[in-house]
């Protein structure tokens, strides 16, 4: 196949490069966002008495003192309170979210020698405990999976539609016992995002902000079923209702923007076992500030990988601002091809983040692909393309968002029938919330079979005709791409939406270079 489409190995290694040199430069930073994972990280959760979430409250505080404050991070003035008023760290968390206690001057007393030594020895006691937690989640899943046995590939993927805990108890069940292998979990927006798309005049649902027009706190009462707590309670409904069925069933998340650092501590926590993560995407669809990104999944990666959670990377985000800068709109070709170029960048950044092969998903088919004309032809282009490209990944279809009864929604299970012979190792299928709600997972269920079946009876497949001119196209668009953002940086798929100021970005504020280096990983 890629003698018919032509060289791949220069447009891996352009993805390659690019991703080492935005990695060293990630690995470096630290935003407001891996500072209140690292809270996180030492056993800080919940609200604080003005249900506001307290980690983020903690890590505010601490970094209104001044912006040098990020730099230096949180970790070393937290230690020290911790041992100087002799607090848990949710005690300790509480009382500087209320104003009694200021980690300002903690962190003057860190020019002491020995109260530093002190306060690192402490953080680092910290962290041993919570990888050691983090450990043990890894090998309960080995366990269950051993015990429970693991369903056949690929799994069937329902969303969870309920977002508050006590309607999600039954709901989640109901999902399991109707036979979903994964059962993915909406995460709520956070409040540094909500609070950024609030300044941007963009309402949140389930936020307010409070009089000085920031800070934002949850309206409501109801624990979200994608927090932490109500992660943890599904985790074991999960687990209990498997049993029942012996066969172990997979929860899943989704990374809202600016979040990537704690969802990460959270689903090592919490033992999750799929996180959909990807980097690319939150920059190009998400608005977020590239530098801000790459920072945070950096830093989210290494606890991927050492939780053993499974990361899914879409497969590429639709780029159309250079088509608005020209004022003409682009080929379907051209357009799978910027997306596959920023695909192949995201898996890059994430095995530069050390997820293994087998710990990383990759996106199968572009969602919109299925609309365009000949999109049957197209999707099995796209798909084989991505199985030459990324030999070493299982790949990943989810149903794309389609209005019920219409042409795209009943097209779909058919093309992905379709597709699955020239896909290989697929580990995923997961639907769409409105089509789940109306037919659960049968028909997505009896199309993965198909499929399957026909791949396990056929030779090797070669794409003929627009398939393979498609294939051609893509690939030639992929490489342009990525001489373009070696050239320009993120400017070439972002447009003049890089080009204002740095605030218009989301978290462009929160992201610096270390002065401090703390390590949890470290022995």
């Amino acid at each position: 196949m890629a003698a018919d489409w032509g060289p791949t190995e220069p447009l891996l290694a352009r993805a390659e490069t690019l991703a080492g040199a935005w990695s060293a430069r990630a690995r470096m930073s630290t935003t407001s966002g891996q500072e209140r994972a690292l809270l996180r990280l030492f056993g800080v959760s919940g609200l604080d008495r003005s249900s506001r979430p307290l980690a983020g409250e903690v890590v505010d505080r601490y970094l209104a003192g001044g912006h040098g404050r990020l730099a230096g991070g949180i970790v070393l003035p937290f230690a020290a309170a911790l041992l100087e008023y002799d607090l848990t760290p949710q005690a300790l968390a509480l009382d500087i979210a209320a104003g009694s206690v200021d980690l300002g001057l903690e962190a003057e007393l860190l020019r002491d020698s020995g109260r530093r030594a002190a306060a690192e020895a402490e953080a680092a006691r910290l962290a041993a405990a919570a990888i050691e937690r983090i450990d043990a989640n890894r090998t309960a899943r080995r366990e269950l999976l051993d015990l429970l046995g693991d369903p056949s590939r690929p799994w069937i993927g329902l969303p969870l539609a309920e977002t508050d805990l006590e309607a999600a108890r039954p709901a989640i069940r109901r999902l399991v016992r109707d036979g979903a292998d994964l059962v993915r979990v909406t995460v709520p927006v956070g409040r540094e995002l909500a609070d950024r798309l609030h300044d941007a005049g963009v309402d949140v649902p389930d936020w307010r902000t409070d009089e000085a027009g920031g800070h934002g706190s949850l309206t409501s009462d109801p624990t979200p079923a994608g927090s932490q707590r109500g992660l943890s309670e599904l985790r074991l409904i999960v687990d209990e209702t498997a049993a029942e069925r012996r066969s172990y069933v997979r929860l899943a998340t989704m990374t809202p923007g600016l979040a990537a650092p704690e969802q990460a501590i959270v689903a090592a926590f919490e033992r999750v076992d799929v996180v959909m993560a990807d980097v690319v995407a939150e920059i190009v669809e998400g608005r977020v500030d590239p530098d801000r990104a790459l920072a945070d999944h950096a830093f989210a990666n290494r606890f991927h990988r050492r939780a053993g959670s499974v990361v899914v990377v879409g497969p590429g985000p639709l780029v159309v601002a250079p088509d608005l800068a020209r004022g003409v709109p682009s080929d379907p070709a051209t357009r799978a091809g910027r997306g596959l170029a920023l695909q192949l960048l995201g898996v890059a950044l994430a095995r530069r983040g050390g997820v293994a092969a087998d710990q990383l998903l990759v996106g199968a088919l572009p969602a919109w692909l299925i609309e365009e004309r000949d999109g049957a032809a197209r999707a099995m282009a796209e798909v084989a393309l991505r199985r030459a490209l990324l030999p070493d990944h299982a790949l990943a279809f989810e149903e794309p968002a389609a209005a019920s009864g219409s042409v795209a929604a009943a097209r779909w299970p058919y093309i992905m029938a379709s597709a699955l012979p020239y896909a290989g190792a697929t580990a995923l299928v997961l639907r769409d919330a409105a089509a789940a709600a109306v037919t659960g997972g049968i028909p997505v269920r009896a199309a993965a079979s198909v499929g399957t079946e026909i791949a396990g009876s056929t030779g090797a497949l070669r794409p003929q005709g627009v398939a393979l001119d498609h294939a051609r196209a893509t690939l030639a668009a992929a490489q342009a791409t990525l001489e373009h953002l070696a050239d320009l940086g993120w400017r070439a798929v972002l447009g003049q939406a890089i080009e204002g100021p740095p605030r218009d970005r989301l978290g462009a504020g929160a992201v610096v270079e270390r002065t401090e280096s703390f390590d949890p990983f470290a022995d």
